[in-house]
Parts: C-alpha cells; structure tokens; sequence
C-alpha cells in the first residue's frame, strides 16, 4: 500500500520582465513575453566582462533584432 502525505509548496512564478536595454515591461501573459531572451553566462580566462563574472540580461525581441538583427543566421521552420 502507497501512503500519501499532502503538502503545500511554494512555487516561484514570472509575473513580468522587463528589459534591460529599453525598460519595456510585459506582463507574462504577453505573447512578447514568450519571445523574451535571457542571456546567462559565466566570462572564461581573459573575458572582456571579466574573468569568473557572472553576466546577465533579460532582452525583449524588438531590442535583440536591433542589436544582432545584421549579424544573425535565420533558417526558416521546416
């Protein structure tokens, strides 16, 4: 026999983002919430953002495309 024991947790969920070049908020039932890019990493020996730092940025679309828009490889859905 399998016992089961009730719990109640806490669960964090995004309410908003916000980006951090143009400061537009979305609310997280905004479709352009789902087109949000966060940026995550860690700089490596000799990184310009300095070696072991840690770098991150929330970015909404319309920020991405305008930085990277030239620079991008785009292959379209199959």
């Amino acid at each position: 026999m399998i016992t089961y024991k009730k719990t109640i947790k806490e669960v964090e969920e995004v309410f908003s983002m916000r980006c951090d070049k143009c400061g537009n908020e979305y609310d997280s039932n905004d479709l352009e919430a789902q087109e949000f890019c966060h940026i995550k990493f860690r700089g490596g020996y000799t990184s310009v953002f300095g070696d072991g730092t840690d770098v991150e940025c929330d970015i909404c679309q319309h920020c991405l495309h305008e930085i990277i828009g030239d620079f991008c490889r785009r292959k379209e859905a199959t």
